[in-house]
C-alpha cells in the first residue's frame, strides 16, 4: 500500500490527530500531491493553535510545514508570511540563537531571493550564518550549505570579489574535512571556475577546472 493512501486510511480512524496529519501532509507532499497535503497542514496548524495557544512550538512546525508548501508551488509571497510567522514563535520559544532559527532565517533568506529582495535575504543569510557557526562551528555541513547560498546570492548581484572570498573559504573547509581529493572539493573548484569565468578570468577558470579534473580522475 503506498503511503499516502495508509494515511487515508488511519485518518479515518483517527481524524483529530494533528501529528497523524502532519505526517499524512508528509507524504503527499513527498509525493507530488500538494492539493491533498494542503488541507491536512492547515487543519494540524488549526488544532495546535486552539489546543496549544499561537506560540508554541508545535505551531511553528506547522506554519513552516505550510511555508514549504507554498514554496514548494511558487507561492514565495505566501510561504514567506508563514516562514515569518514561524520565525517570530521560535525566536520567542528559544530566543535568538537556536538551530531552529537559524534553519527558519536560512528558508526566509531564499525566499526572499526567490522574490528578488537581495539585499534583505543578504542580511538574513548572514544572521543564520552567525548562528550556526556560533553552534556548530565553523566545518559544519549546514555552516557550508548556508556559505553555498551566501556564495551564489553574491554572483547573482555581481559581487565577484565577495563570492571568490567565500568560494576560498569553502574550498579551505573542503580540504579540511575531506582531504585534498575529495569529490566535493572538485564540485568546489568547478564552480569557483564558472565564478572566474563570469568575471573574465579565464586564465584562473581554466587551472581550477584542470585541478577538478584532476581530482575527478582519481576517485
Amino acid at each position: 500500500m503506498e503511503a499516502p493512501a495508509w494515511y487515508q486510511k488511519a485518518l479515518a480512524l483517527r481524524p483529530a490527530d494533528p501529528a497523524l496529519m502532519n505526517e499524512a501532509a508528509l507524504a503527499f507532499f513527498n509525493a507530488g500531491k500538494y492539493r491533498e497535503a494542503e488541507p491536512l497542514y492547515e487543519r494540524a496548524l488549526a488544532i495546535w493553535e486552539k489546543a496549544l495557544g499561537p506560540d508554541h512550538t508545535d505551531v511553528a512546525l506547522s506554519l513552516k510545514n505550510l511555508a514549504r508548501l507554498y514554496r514548494a508551488q511558487h507561492k514565495y509571497e505566501k510561504a514567506g508570511t508563514f516562514c515569518t510567522r514561524s520565525l517570530a514563535v521560535m525566536e520567542k520559544a528559544f530566543g535568538p540563537d537556536h538551530v531552529e532559527v537559524a534553519a527558519i532565517l536560512n528558508e526566509l533568506a531564499e525566499l526572499n531571493e526567490y522574490q528578488g529582495h537581495l539585499d534583505q535575504a543578504e542580511s538574513l543569510f548572514k544572521r543564520s550564518l552567525a548562528i550556526s557557526e556560533k553552534l556548530l562551528g565553523s566545518d559544519h555541513p549546514y555552516v557550508v550549505k548556508i556559505l553555498i547560498n551566501l556564495v551564489e546570492l553574491h554572483r547573482y548581484k555581481g559581487h565577484f570579489e565577495e563570492a571568490e572570498r567565500i568560494y576560498k573559504r569553502l574550498l579551505m573547509i573542503g580540504e579540511n574535512v575531506f582531504g585534498q581529493d575529495g569529490p566535493i572539493l572538485a564540485e568546489l573548484l568547478d564552480s569557483m571556475a564558472e565564478l572566474y569565468r563570469d568575471s573574465k578570468r579565464e586564465r584562473e577558470a581554466e587551472e581550477f577546472e584542470a585541478r577538478a579534473a584532476k581530482i575527478r580522475a582519481i576517485n
